[in-house]
């Protein structure tokens, strides 16, 4: 079986914590290294965004990227994107035919992706499995302002996906309820299928080693840590409100607890720091806590398991999660996690046993559930020996077995799946 796997706007291989780079970088490529090691064969397009970058990088055993180049050779707007679609399809065309490849499998990753996989299909005449990871009409409904506001465009071409594709994922089940009530989707066609997490990357570690290997204050210091690409929908507001809070109830805490955000640009990167970040720059400094709150930077994914293992409680004030990667990766971590129940990490995190719910834009009530897990050891301990066993549930190999099952269902000839439907 050969797969050609699509993410057109940003590339597995991208420094994650970056303004287009995260968790669906991870699974693209977690999941395409998975399908290797079972000898199946992936290459997975995306567009060149430097014009040095190769044209092919052989990332796993038969496992390649594939960066064609569409439009300026830069970052570009994902919402412009679609002008250059027709350079990308003709390209990657044109590269399928250079080495006479046959796919089986279209799997495209976004919304870009899907516009794009719609064309390659009427060449190819490959099924299309699609997972979107973020919805536009759900973004718009939480957004906050004009500016956090998905376009028409994009949902216009949801909506096209969801009719066209011959499969989509949805990572949750409320993903899937999302899909249906916002767009009418068919959902005999939608399968539930998680995220998933290495499980030997991403494991429990010496606390105390971790923070000396990341040059943190020992215990009984306290840690609390936030890992998000910086926008608006993430919360990092209401994390910087909650710790302020903390520091009015426990003052005494001051000098003894670290906020650390790991994404976007470092405190020496500033001239990187993108209109969210310079906003929560202000707030910080607003509410005095500009020396508890710290901008750790993007950092690559394998010091990632570090930081998990560093904090003493890991958390996702999203307004919009459509599943939570970083969540699962804290628990397999066994490090307790505090998210909102805006999303997938409710279906992750289960609340007051792996870690604790919250509600969007609350930091009365995540600075509560702060101070209930670093001032309770115990109960902290436990929470994160429970986050290690529910985390063990989500390992890769399980997910690819869920999506092939996808696979060789659009596989069959359809007088099979006639009967079996």
């Amino acid at each position: 079986m050969r797969i050609a796997t699509l993410s057109v706007h940003s590339s597995p291989l991208a420094r994650l914590g970056g303004k287009e780079a995260g968790g669906m970088n991870v699974y693209v490529r977690e999941l395409s290294r998975e399908f290797g090691r079972r000898g199946i064969l992936v290459d997975i397009f995306t567009r060149a965004q430097e014009r040095n970058t190769p044209p092919v990088v052989q990332i796993d055993r038969g496992v390649r990227l594939i960066s064609v180049r569409a439009g300026p050779p830069a970052p570009y707007d994902k919402n412009r994107l679609l002008d250059y679609l027709p350079e990308f399809v003709g390209r990657v065309r044109c590269f399928a035919d250079s080495e006479d490849l046959h796919y089986d499998i279209i799997h495209s990753h976004y919304w870009v992706s899907g516009e794009a996989a719609l064309a390659l299909r009427r060449s190819w005449g490959a099924p299309i499995v699609h997972m979107f990871h973020t919805l536009g009409a759900v973004k718009n409904q939480v957004a906050r302002g004009t500016e956090e506001h998905e376009t028409g465009r994009r949902v216009a071409v949801e909506g096209r996906i969801l009719r066209e594709a011959d499969a989509i994922v949805a990572a949750t089940p409320l993903d899937r309820a999302q899909m249906v009530w916002h767009y009418s989707a068919d959902m005999a066609k939608i399968r539930v299928t998680p995220a998933g997490v290495d499980l030997r990357r991403f494991q429990p570690r010496d606390l105390s080693a971790a923070r000396a290997a990341l040059d943190l204050p020992p215990p009984p210091h306290r840690v609390i840590l936030l890992v998000a690409r910086i926008e608006p929908l993430k919360g990092i507001d209401t994390l910087i409100e909650a710790s302020a809070l903390l520091l009015q109830r426990r003052p005494e805490w001051r000098g003894a607890l670290t906020t650390l955000i790991v994404g976007g640009g470092s405190e020496e990167e500033r001239a990187s720091w993108n209109v969210e970040q310079r906003r929560l720059d202000t707030i910080r400094r607003r509410l005095g806590v500009a020396d508890v709150v710290h901008f750790a930077g993007a950092q690559p994914q394998d010091r990632l398991p570090l930081y998990y293992a560093a904090a003493d409680v890991v958390t996702m004030p999203s307004h919009y999660e459509s599943f939570g990667m970083a969540a699962l990766e804290a628990l397999a971590c066994g490090t307790p996690v505090i998210a909102t129940n805006a999303g997938g990490p409710a279906f992750i995190v289960e609340d007051g046993v792996s870690g604790l719910l919250t509600s969007p834009g609350n930091p009365t009530m995540l600075a509560n559930h702060l101070e209930r897990l670093l001032q309770n050891n115990a109960e902290r301990a436990a929470m994160g020996a429970a986050a290690r066993e529910r985390a063990l549930q989500f390992g890769w190999e399980h997910v690819a077995c869920d999506i092939l099952s996808i696979y060789r269902d659009l596989l069959q000839p359809c007088s099979v799946r006639a009967r079996v439907g």
